[in-house]
């Protein structure tokens, strides 16, 4: 099945669901269609997870993580190695 085949199946309450997510950190499940809850992260310059019973909005709570330079600054060296060397250690 394709995603245009999977996405015409969804209801509309369904598709706001996936919009919201079912938390700060995890995308809605969709089970009558196989679709699985995925956890997510934040950071606009790397990554950034809260411990399972912190607070999203406590810093203090998130675990070790990585931390690069904003993406305009990334952009603005106009260096596509550099750029994709960073894509790859963030999707590490």
């Amino acid at each position: 099945m394709t995603i245009k085949e999977l996405v015409s199946q969804l209801t509309l309450q369904e598709k706001a669901k996936l919009a919201g997510g079912a938390d700060a950190w995890h995308t809605a499940a969709i089970d009558r269609l196989g679709i699985p809850a995925i956890t997510v992260s934040d950071g606009p310059h790397g990554l950034r997870k809260v411990a399972a019973s912190g607070d999203v909005a406590d810093l203090s709570q998130s675990r070790q993580a990585v931390c690069f330079p904003a993406g305009v600054c990334l952009a603005s060296t106009f260096n596509r190695n550099l750029a994709e060397h960073v894509g790859e250690l963030l999707g590490d």
